[in-house]
């Protein structure tokens, strides 16, 4: 019994030590996946990656093989051992799907990346064997060019109708409220009179003016 208590430490030590490492590997081929630029390829640092992650994993089912046989082989076995065995498979099992998990990852990120250049790609072939298409292509380009140009010139138009029409409506707002004044005007008792006096007192002054003038003129005249 003590020889295989040995063998059961040390092999659990093993799957232990082996964890370690796959979960070191594993943050490492995390980050393939978070690189700006990916590479269109796979690197040999990622290929190298992958290929010692699924080797660590190999290792550690064969350990936990291991185990299960030396425990199966064992007369009584203990609570705890049943629940390394356990935590030691649980694990793994996690290992493979974060494995499996981060090289989805990678391929949907390297999809993305090389998307941008497969659509120009395509777009530059489909050029190439079709000129008349690049052609009517650019003439549909400066025909929206124009179209622009001719929406820009339509609002200028219109902004200058808009300002005329307000000059047009202000003209005649004034003109309103003068025939308003004007007619208030001539509706207030008297106010007729009033003008007319103010008028006839300008004409006679004037004429009177006019004569004092022509006296002063007379006066000198004859003083000569």
């Amino acid at each position: 019994m003590a020889s295989s208590g040995l063998g059961w430490a040390q092999l659990r030590q093993q799957a232990r030590a082996l964890e370690t490492q796959t979960e070191t590997y594993l943050h490492t081929y995390s980050q393939f996946s978070n690189q700006t630029n990916i590479p269109l390829k796979p690197t040999e640092e990622e290929r190298s990656t992958e290929a010692k992650l699924q080797e660590l994993l190999e290792k550690r089912e064969n350990v936990i093989a291991q185990l299960t046989r030396l425990l199966d082989s064992e007369i009584s076995t203990t609570a705890i051992k049943q629940s390394n065995l356990a935590l030691l498979r649980d694990k793994l099992s996690d290992h493979r799907r974060d494995l499996s998990r981060l090289r989805n990852n990678l391929k949907e990120a390297r999809d993305r990346a090389n998307l941008l250049p497969n659509i120009r790609d395509e777009i530059s072939a489909h050029r190439a064997a079709n000129p008349a298409a690049e052609e009517a292509e650019y003439m549909l380009g400066e025909r929206n060019r124009v179209d622009n140009s001719i929406n820009v010139v339509d609002g200028v138009i219109n902004q200058a109708y808009s300002v005329r029409e307000g000059f047009v409506l202000q003209r005649e707002t004034l003109a309103s409220i003068n025939r308003r004044i004007t007619g208030a005007a001539s509706q207030v008792p008297g106010i007729n009179a009033i003008i007319g006096r103010i008028s006839a007192k300008k004409r006679r002054d004037g004429i009177i003016m006019g004569g004092f003038i022509a006296f002063c003129f007379l006066v000198f005249w004859f003083m000569l």
